[in-house]
């Protein structure tokens, strides 16, 4: 049998065979991908093979099929092992707060670098538009300008008052997407806007630390009626990239890479190195510094300042 993983717990999967049974499955023994040392071996949005067990009820996985791309960070908890969020996606959105919680550039910044690397178009929607102040409106102005300048596709939007809605249907239909971000977002309230009949859990900010409070614990798939698959993932403090190399970093930052060529050496990392093309590009303001400054984190491998620093 064959099917699509759309909820992971730990240890039981839901997979979804092609005439639209659900079928609780695990893992039989020692299941690793070549190449990949993760947490979760098998993720939502994988396709798999399983077998039935002698219940006929569950079953077992016992091939994952060839990925088209994967999403993965570095675990929280474990800072060595890694944790892939979903596979087999068409877009990743970032749902970005400036306020209650606020979402740093660092944290941005690492998420659209990993979405480059593994080869998965992102877009950036900027929730709770309703509820913020001019300050607040400007600082999200700033990040608009940043973020379409270098060609990524920005949306303000309000889930609650469902402004913008409509615009983030058009690009979900007929795909396989991803909602991403803090706990508190809206991740699950923007869902509910898009598809009412799914009515998921949503839950309040806490006033006292502007975070949210998790009401998404696992990963999980859902059918759209208009078309199309959502996977709501559950709401992340920190996001640590996985297995970059310095050298590769810059490739991952489009606006970096279109001038790269033009520094005076090839192998310039853009930090002490005379002549180089993206210092200059900050000094003159085409590269914004906030960019630079996630940029020379990566490079330095600061795995820390976007986990301390979110809510201070």
């Amino acid at each position: 049998m064959e099917g699509i993983v759309t909820k992971s717990t730990g240890s039981w999967y839901t997979v979804c065979t092609k005439v639209g049974e659900r079928v609780e499955c695990r893992l039989k023994g020692k299941f690793r991908i070549k190449g990949i040392k993760s947490t979760n071996p098998v993720t939502v949005g994988d396709k798999v093979s399983f077998e039935f067990e002698a219940d006929k009820t569950t079953g077992v996985i016992n091939k994952i099929f060839d990925r088209k791309n994967y999403i993965i960070r570095k675990s929280v908890n474990l800072s060595k092992q890694t944790h892939i969020i979903a596979s087999n996606i068409d877009i990743a959105f970032l749902l970005v707060t400036i306020d209650s919680p606020p979402t740093f550039a660092g944290f941005i910044d690492r998420f659209l670098a990993t979405a480059e690397a593994y080869n998965i178009p992102a877009v950036l929607l900027f929730n709770k538009l309703d509820s913020y102040d001019d300050d607040q409106l400007d600082k999200l102005a700033t990040f608009d300008a940043i973020y379409t300048e270098i060609g990524y596709k920005c949306i303000a939007i309000s889930a609650t008052k469902k402004i913008g809605i409509e615009e983030v249907k058009e690009l979900m239909i007929g795909k396989t997407t991803m909602f991403s971000g803090h706990s508190g977002v809206g991740k699950s309230t923007l869902i509910n806007a898009i598809e009412p009949s799914l009515n998921l859990k949503t839950a309040e900010i806490s006033k006292q630390h502007k975070q949210g409070q998790h009401t998404t614990t696992f990963a999980e798939m859902f059918e759209l009626s208009f078309g199309g698959f959502i996977i709501d993932t559950p709401g992340i403090k920190g996001f640590g990239v996985v297995d970059f190399k310095p050298e590769e970093i810059t490739d991952y930052f489009p606006e970096f890479f279109r001038l790269k060529s033009k520094c005076k050496f090839n192998n310039c990392l853009h930090i002490n190195e005379p002549k180089c093309a993206i210092k200059d590009a900050v000094e003159s303001g085409e590269i914004a510094y906030s960019r630079y400054n996630s940029y020379l984190q990566m490079v330095e491998g600061d795995e820390e300042h976007y986990r301390t620093d979110f809510y201070s």
